[in-house]
């Protein structure tokens, strides 16, 4: 894609993204991609925000639902993305993903593949140490660790309940899993 090629799919998605509010909007896989965002996705980021705002080293922040394109075909919003306190401090609407130490994503119903299959690959890519999958749909949490050009090398389920500790280069970061949302429709797993 050209300069003007990227640059033209970012002011459509610009324009999409007012014209659609509720809608969560991001570039995968050459394509603009749109997701309604759903109460339990929004209370799962907003608790899983508090609980990692105060663990982070003051030289570190937070942020959500901010571009940070890894090629002219792919462009993610990550629902949770930690990044230097002084870029942050910039705020502006996108960001180089080199920036990223740590990521979250929060499962919906359409971005299964997504999160689970497309953005591990990427995330891995850049190098950023920890990429955790939280799904409400499924009612658990998955880590993933150690990035390679492959992908995570490192990966463990845990069900929503005791907290979810990480051991990263920010130091050790704690979700409180218990406390997360899980879909009324979500089977148990055994």
């Amino acid at each position: 894609m050209t300069v003007s090629g990227i640059d033209r799919l970012h002011s459509q998605l610009s324009r999409l993204e007012d014209m659609f509010p509720g809608y969560l909007t991001e570039i995968v896989e050459g394509s603009i991609v749109m997701n309604p965002v759903r109460p339990f996705h929004g209370k799962t980021i907003l608790r899983v925000a508090t609980d990692l705002e105060e663990q982070l080293p003051p030289d570190w922040a937070l942020v959500s639902d901010v571009a940070f394109p890894f090629d002219d075909a792919n462009e993610f919003c990550p629902d949770i993305a930690v990044i230097p306190a002084e870029a942050e401090a910039e705020n502006r609407s996108a960001y180089p993903a080199d920036l990223i130490e740590f990521v979250a994503e929060v499962v919906s119903p359409e971005s299964i593949r997504r999160d689970y299959e497309i953005k591990p690959r990427w995330y891995a890519s850049r190098g950023i140490t920890h990429y955790v999958i939280l799904d409400p749909l499924k009612g658990h949490a998955v880590m993933m660790w150690n990035p390679g050009p492959d992908g995570y090398q490192g990966r463990d389920t845990l069900a929503y309940g005791p907290d979810l500790t990480l051991d990263t280069p920010l130091g050790k970061l704690t979700i409180a899993t218990g406390r997360l949302p899980v879909d009324p429709k979500t089977r148990p797993t055994t």
